[in-house]
């Protein structure tokens, strides 16, 4: 499916973009990875070594400008090109919106936004004339109400929006820009949210909203679930799909506010 094309992932040190990734190199491409966690991306290049694909990794924190463009210098050096961009950095943390300061907002923005434009600017010129594919990985909260991670949310749904219009903008390129919205899919740093939220939602002014725990299909999801989506939507299998979110979600976006009862 991925044969011989070049997919830079990033945030590929562990959950989805780990499970993208080696999912990625299965099907036969070749890996340019980037993550701060420098452990976590180790394993994951191992991973990948071990199915003999080649696979560039560069520990880098995608809030940094020079670092990406550095990174982006050496995938078309070493690589030639890119065939696929899987923007999956991102991250958050809990808190009531009058809670977050200045300096917090700011680096929501530059970790679920800004790096994502940079990302698609820098890599836009390495993809062939004849066509690519973009994946941007948003959340379920790009199409909710995020109480707690508003900030997050917005930011979210700006990536939802910018994959819209860039999938117009870029069509004459064939490159085809579509999103994931993945939600109810358990990844390491939900242990760390879901203690703040506890210990937010004690306080006297604490918020009286929680996430659904279970999706309307009875189960949770994994990694990989996003990671099968994304493969979709890198390969052509998807040649005629652009502009649109797949929601990797156990079926949560569709319930809205409707939860399953026990019988």
């Amino acid at each position: 499916m991925l044969t011989d094309r070049v997919a830079l992932v990033t945030g590929a040190a562990a959950g989805l973009g780990r499970a993208t990734a080696t999912l990625f190199a299965r099907f036969g491409a070749t890996l340019a990875i980037c993550d701060r966690e420098a452990d976590g991306l180790e394993s994951t290049r191992a991973e990948i070594a071990t199915v003999g694909r080649p696979v560039l990794a560069r520990v880098l924190d995608v809030r940094d400008p020079a670092g990406v463009d550095s990174f982006l210098a050496d995938v078309a050096r070493e690589l030639d090109h890119v065939d696929v961009l899987v923007n999956n950095a991102g991250g958050t943390f809990f808190a009531p919106f009058l809670d977050v300061g200045t300096g917090g907002e700011a680096a929501l923005l530059a970790e679920n936004f800004t790096q994502v434009t940079r990302f698609v600017r820098g890599v836009v010129p390495l993809i062939p004339l004849g066509g690519g594919s973009i994946v941007n990985v948003t959340s379920i909260e790009a199409h909710q109400a995020a109480p707690g991670f508003a900030v997050y949310g917005a930011m979210k749904a700006a990536v939802a929006q910018l994959t819209r219009s860039l999938a117009l903008e870029l069509s004459a390129r064939r490159i085809r820009v579509n999103a994931i919205a993945p939600d109810a899919i358990p990844t390491s740093g939900d242990h760390d949210l879901q203690a703040s939220m506890r210990e937010t939602s004690s306080r006297p002014d604490g918020p009286v909203f929680e996430p659904v725990v279970m999706p309307p299909l009875g189960f949770l999801g994994s990694p990989e679930d996003a990671g099968a989506a994304a493969l979709f939507l890198a390969s052509d299998l998807s040649r005629f799909v652009t502009g649109t979110t797949i929601h990797v979600d156990g079926g949560n976006w569709a319930a809205g506010g409707w939860r399953r009862t026990e019988i």
